[in-house]
C-alpha cells in the first residue's frame, strides 16, 4: 500500500527532546515500512526515517524558535495536495487544516486526533466539514465532540518493544516525566513524594506559556531533600529514567487523550500511579500495570502497592496491548476499510453534510477489516 504520513512540524520525527505525536508517527512509519508498505513521510529536515522523507521545513519549528506554525504547515499541505495521486492513503497527524483543504478527498484521507477535544474552539470546523474520517486515540477522547464527527476507529498508541527496554530491578525513586503545567499537576507529585517519604525525580520541560506557573508555584516546592528537578531529557535518558524508577506518577488534572508516557513506563516494567482522568482507565490494568487513584492520600498508599507489583507482569501487559506492531495492524485495517468505501464516495455528488448513520458505518467497516487481520479477539470497541 502507498501511504503518506503527514506529521507536525513542531518537532523532528522522532523528536530530539519532547514530542509525543512526532514519536508516535515515527514508530508507525518504521513499522509500516517493516511490514512492506511504501511509506512517504512529510516532516522537518532533521527527521530520521526508513520511509521516503519529504522535507517540509528546514528545521523543527520549536527548536528554530518559530511560534506560529500555520505558514509552514500550509506550505507542506500544498505539496501533499500536489502529490495526492502518488498515494493510496493520506494519513494526517495534524489537526484542523486537512478538514478544510482535503474534504473532497475523504475517500483516501484520515486524521488521527492526538490532542484534547474538550475545548469548544474547533467544534465549528468539525460541524462544517463532517466528511473527514477521524481516528481517536482513546474512547474517552471522543466524548466532547459533535455528534456529526465521522469516527472511523479508536486506535491506541503503540511503540516498538526495544524503545524502552525492560528493567527487571527498577530503583528507589518515583518519576515524573513530561511537561511542567497546571494540568499535569507536578505539585501533586511533589506532595505524594513528601508524604510517602520517597525520593522524586522530575524530568520535564517548561514551556514559555507555563514559566510563570513554574516560577511561582513549582520552583519553591523543589527545595526539599527528597525532590530533584532534572529538566528536559532526551529519548535515551528518558528510557533509563523510567526503567530505574520505582513507579511513575501520572497525577493529571485534565482529560488526557492517551498518555504516551504510561505505555513507555509499562515497556520498561515500571508500574504507574495515575489519577482517574481521561484515558487512564483505558490504559492501566489495575493491579497489573498500575494503580488508579482519586486523591493524594490514595496515591501515597499506592506507592507501597506499586512496589509489590511484578515488573515482568507490567511488561507483559505492554506486550499484549501497546506494541507498534499492533498499532500498525489496526491502522492497516482502517486504511483498507476506508478504501473499501471509496467507490461509493467517488461516484457520489460533491460532499454534503452526511446523514448521521455514516459515522457508525465507517466504524463498522473498520472493525470488519480489523477482525479479518487480527481475529475477533483483537477487535477494538469504539464509541458510536
Amino acid at each position: 500500500m502507498r501511504i503518506a504520513l503527514v506529521a507536525p512540524l513542531a518537532e523532528a520525527v522522532p523528536p530530539k527532546l519532547y514530542g509525543g505525536t512526532e514519536r508516535v508517527v515515527s514508530w508507525l512509519a518504521e513499522e509500516l515500512v517493516r511490514q512492506g508498505h511504501q511509506v512517504t513521510l512529510f516532516a522537518s529536515a532533521e527527521s530520521q526515517t526508513s520511509a521516503d522523507l519529504v522535507v517540509s521545513a528546514p528545521q523543527s519549528l520549536r527548536l528554530a524558535g518559530i511560534r506560529d506554525h500555520i505558514g509552514s504547515t500550509l506550505a507542506m499541505l500544498r505539496e501533499v495536495r500536489r502529490r495526492e495521486d502518488e498515494f493510496d492513503v493520506i494519513h494526517f497527524h495534524i489537526d484542523l487544516l486537512p478538514n478544510a483543504l482535503f474534504h473532497d478527498l475523504v475517500h483516501k484521507c484520515l486524521i488521527t486526533l492526538h490532542g484534547r477535544l474538550d475545548l469548544p474552539d474547533a467544534h465549528p470546523l468539525y460541524q462544517a466539514f463532517p466528511e473527514m474520517p477521524l481516528v481517536s486515540i482513546s474512547d474517552s477522547q471522543r466524548l466532547p465532540m459533535p455528534k456529526c464527527a465521522n469516527w472511523l476507529a479508536t486506535i491506541q498508541h503503540g511503540l516498538a518493544s526495544h524503545i524502552c527496554p525492560f528493567d527487571s530491578e527498577g530503583g528507589d525513586y518515583l518519576a515524573f516525566l513530561g511537561r511542567i503545567s497546571p494540568e499535569k499537576r507536578p505539585d501533586r507529585a511533589i506532595e505524594i513524594a513528601k508524604k510517602s517519604g520517597t525520593k522524586l525525580k522530575i524530568a520535564a520541560k517548561v514551556d514559555a506559556a507555563d514559566l510563570e506557573y513554574f516560577k511561582n508555584l513549582i520552583e519553591p516546592m523543589l527545595d526539599h531533600p527528597l525532590i530533584e528537578f532534572i529538566g528536559e531529557i532526551d529519548e535515551d535518558q528518558k528510557c533509563e529514567f523510567l526503567g530505574r524508577a520505582r513507579a511513575l506518577l501520572f497525577p493529571i488534572d485534565w482529560p488526557e487523550p492517551f498518555g504516551l508516557v504510561m505505555t513507555e513506563s509499562m515497556s520498561a516494567g515500571t508500574p504507574i500511579i495515575a489519577w482517574r482522568n481521561g484515558s487512564v482507565p483505558e490504559v492501566i490494568t489495575p493491579g497489573v500495570s498500575g494503580v488508579i487513584v482519586d486523591s493524594v492520600d490514595e496515591a501515597v498508599a499506592a506507592v507501597e502497592t506499586a512496589t509489590r507489583m511484578s515488573r515482568a507482569g507490567v511488561r507483559a501487559d505492554f506486550e499484549r496491548r501497546f506494541t507498534a506492531e499492533k498499532m500498525a495492524r489496526s491502522y492497516i485495517a482502517a486504511y483498507r476499510s476506508l478504501l473499501a468505501m471509496a467507490p461509493a464516495k467517488q461516484r457520489s455528488a460533491p460532499p454534503v453534510v452526511p446523514h448521521p448513520a455514516k459515522a457508525p458505518l465507517a466504524a463498522q467497516a473498520f472493525h470488519r477489516e480489523l477482525g479479518r487481520i487480527n481475529g475477533p479477539s483483537m477487535l477494538e470497541t469504539p464509541l458510536g
